[in-house]
């Protein structure tokens, strides 16, 4: 059986991950696997029309159809330190989810090429944008998120904030989460500028203290404008002043103060 170049990517994904507690509905997205490629830069024959069409046919033909797969995303590189890069972004509803999705979308691939010298070139032909390097990680979504409401049929701008978790000797789970929470309620969720909002945490992947917030907006400059939102409705939300920097020493005692900022485009057609 001919193994596609994303399930391979996939299988290398599959680690048993136990402990996790989640607090979000049955059916409400809990695990995100999150594949970092890069552009094979040696192809002559490098095309992005050529390129999205082909994905765009494995996307019509396996990931879209596969049930184990509750979301897809696909980011290209806008500001980030390697232009060469792109994440595929995959949501599931369960753990097993992840491991049945790799099986489901070999068995959708010889389908959708019955021939198996056509699957090979379709194949070939996909594997040659990318290099054979690649990362992979899992994180956990966290119950706070702000969903995006409608499917946008133009590209979306996707600002990652990697910051780096702390914990401190008087700190507990509850009160960590508890403070994130208040914070993503009263500010995140009311800032007009942000479409939608998905906080996640490290499962498995290269740093245990990863704190991943992904802020879906409109376009570029609604970044400086949903921080500048942000600014005014924490105002609002603790009008005392007092009161506003108590919660924030509370809150930062949980972050080492250490963060990364990532800016990346969605294709929306290979978004599911």
């Amino acid at each position: 059986m001919k193994t596609s170049f994303r399930s391979l990517l996939l299988a290398f994904s599959l680690v048993v991950l136990a402990g996790t507690a989640h607090s979000q509905p049955a059916e409400t997205p809990v695990y995100l696997t999150v594949t970092t490629l890069h552009w094979n830069m040696d192809n002559a024959d490098f095309s992005m029309d050529k390129w999205k069409a082909i994905e765009k046919e494995y996307f019509d033909k396996v990931t879209n159809k596969n049930e184990f797969i509750a979301g897809s995303l696909v980011l290209l590189h806008l500001f980030t330190a390697d232009n060469t890069e792109l994440k595929i972004v995959n949501a599931y509803t369960s753990w097993e989810n992840i491991d049945k999705a790799g099986a489901r979308s070999d068995e959708l691939s010889e389908a959708a090429w019955p021939d198996k010298a056509q699957r090979d070139a379709f194949f070939k032909s996909q594997s040659a944008y990318y290099t054979n390097f690649h990362s992979d990680e899992i994180y956990s979504n966290l119950p706070y998120a702000k969903p995006l409401m409608t499917k946008s049929t133009e590209p979306l701008i996707y600002y990652i904030m990697v910051s780096q978790l702390g914990f401190p000797e008087d700190g507990t789970n509850k009160e960590a989460g508890d403070l994130m929470a208040e914070y993503a309620n009263k500010v995140i969720s009311k800032n007009p500028n942000v479409l939608a909002y998905y906080p996640s945490r490290h499962a498995w992947g290269a740093n245990s203290q990863d704190f991943v917030e992904a802020y879906v907006l409109k376009s570029f400059d609604g970044i400086e404008k949903a921080m500048d939102a942000d600014i005014e409705l924490r105002k609002t939300a603790w009008p005392d002043e007092a009161a506003r920097k108590d919660f924030f020493a509370k809150r930062n005692k949980y972050f080492t103060g250490q963060h990364a900022d990532y800016v990346y485009t969605s294709v929306p057609e290979l978004t599911k």
